[in-house]
């Protein structure tokens, strides 16, 4: 029943994300251009997928560390996005400072929500995403 608490948990969490980063870009003019941090949220997790799914027995091998970088690859991107687009020059910026640090909060909690299910799906037991 544990695991049923922590996958509601993890819901629960990743919805408050997802509200932050909605309600960032709802509340400023021009905002919307922040939502293009969702395309990070959607490929975080597949390096890390295709590195498990491999069932390798060394636990640093080249695919892992591959994956690894690439992963944080795309958290750097999610937390870049929102500055880059804070701080253009062109007209003024593309979105208020104030969208960026509600997208800042966006994606902590998204991201270690994301860490969280990693972390609950690892041990070897019946119930695990390697067996997708």
């Amino acid at each position: 029943m544990a695991g049923v608490k922590a996958i509601i948990g993890l819901a629960f969490a990743a919805a408050i994300g997802i509200t932050l980063l909605v309600v960032g870009c709802a509340l400023y003019d021009n905002g919307w251009w922040a939502m293009f941090v969702l395309i990070c949220y959607l490929l975080c997790p597949i390096p890390s997928l295709i590195a498990r799914r491999t069932e390798l027995t060394s636990d640093s091998s080249l695919l892992n560390e591959v994956c690894w970088f690439i992963t944080a690859v795309i958290i750097t991107s999610a937390y870049g996005l929102p500055t880059l687009l804070a701080r253009t020059p062109l007209d003024g910026s593309v979105i208020d400072w104030r969208t960026a640090g509600f997208v800042y909060g966006g994606n902590t909690v998204v991201f270690f929500t994301i860490l969280g299910f990693f972390m609950l799906f690892s041990n070897d037991d019946d119930f695990s995403y390697s067996g997708w």
